[in-house]
């Protein structure tokens, strides 16, 4: 099947991209002292160049004392910081691609010892790093309105310094899925207890970004299903829960939903060969965002194991059916962005047979 659809025009109210093809956010770690530096412009330069309408950065911490969980992170905040992604924007709009940080707390997942402030424990919603294991730090209403804050904070940087939207990173069992699922999140109060109450961190973070960027500035939603700490986790087992479970977040103000699965083909309810991003653009009716293994013949990773896997490239066929069916608006692209940085020029002139397979050991680089 033609790959051409892949490179018609995006427009909504708010967002216009030359095609629909967006740089998924990666995790990288090569920010030392948190601030991005040449390496990391000339890294989203190349990508911008070859080809993607969207990137999404990788996860960027707020400004909050237990946002990180990594070594060698970038930060939304901070002069240095801030000055940093002024240019990684720069490079990108200078290449005619459009660029959105994903602003990132990670919660519990957080360890001792991680900069900048290595003596804060992990923050989760009810003190659980994992199903029955309660050992960080349980956050009160005072923590709660605290992050918030920090998020609206690093909107605000984030689009005064040129970037053009913002994703809020609210998937695979970090800070704001710790909240949205059942299993981190016991609380009694009203930030736990039913799907809508479990939703309401998320939709105050977007109301209180909304509040800072105004109307017109895109708002992204990532999330998932699954979690780092649980794969086969479901936040709703059907389309109807999964209604419940949408709504207050299209009415707090999301703009565009990123639908994270590992595998994009992969079908969400039985009895509909629909995906994830494929439901929530029926159910919402806003643009979706698809992403898991495009163009690659594995998906990232298996249950148990840390590093992303190896994968060969293979047709986009799958993905190019889905999209001219109208099941989602846009396609996020990650191993394979980091092992072909013109990925997407080379999809375009239809020279796919001069990609190269993605390789664990291109983790350990910024190229």
């Amino acid at each position: 099947m033609s790959n051409t659809l892949l490179f018609q025009p995006f427009e909504n109210a708010k967002l216009a991209l030359k095609n629909r093809i967006v740089m998924a956010p990666m995790t990288r770690g090569f920010s030392p002292g948190n601030v991005p530096n040449d390496l990391n412009i000339d890294y989203y330069r190349k990508r911008a160049a070859g080809g993607v309408g969207l990137i999404v950065t990788e996860g960027t911490c707020v400004g909050h004392k237990a946002a990180n969980g990594y070594p060698n992170i970038p930060y939304m905040a901070g002069e240095k910081q801030l000055a940093g992604w002024k240019k990684v924007v720069d490079a990108v709009h200078a290449e005619g691609c459009k660029v959105v940080p994903q602003l990132w707390h990670v919660g519990s997942i957080r360890k001792p010892g991680i900069e900048p402030e290595p003596e804060v424990p992990g923050y989760s919603p009810s003190g659980l790093v994992m199903r029955g294991k309660k050992r960080c730090h349980e956050m009160t209403e005072d923590d709660i309105w605290d992050v918030i804050a920090a998020f609206a904070k690093a909107a605000a940087d984030a689009k005064a310094i040129g970037f053009d939207g913002v994703e809020i990173h609210g998937a695979h069992g970090y800070l704001v899925d710790q909240f949205f699922w059942e299993g981190l999140n016991e609380r009694t109060d009203k930030w736990g207890g039913s799907l809508v109450k479990r939703t309401r961190f998320a939709a105050e973070i977007i109301k209180a970004v909304r509040a800072e960027v105004g109307p017109e500035f895109p708002i992204i939603l990532r999330w998932s299903q699954w979690k780092q700490q649980e794969y086969s986790a479901k936040l709703a087992q059907t389309a109807t829960e999964l209604e419940t479970f949408l709504s207050p977040l299209v009415e707090a103000g999301v703009d565009i939903f990123h639908c994270s699965t590992r595998r994009f083909w992969e079908p969400e309810f039985e009895g509909s060969d629909m995906n994830l991003a494929g439901w929530v653009k029926k159910i919402t009716g806003k643009p979706t965002i698809t992403v898991g293994s495009v163009g690659l013949d594995a998906a990232f990773t298996e249950e148990g194991k840390s590093e992303f896997s190896d994968a060969n490239p293979e047709s986009l066929d799958k993905v190019t059916e889905r999209l001219a069916r109208d099941e989602f608006d846009l396609v996020a692209v990650g191993r394979a962005l980091i092992a072909n940085p013109d990925w997407a020029n080379k999809v375009q002139a239809g020279t796919t047979g001069d990609l190269v397979p993605y390789t664990k050991d291109m983790l350990t680089k910024l190229a």
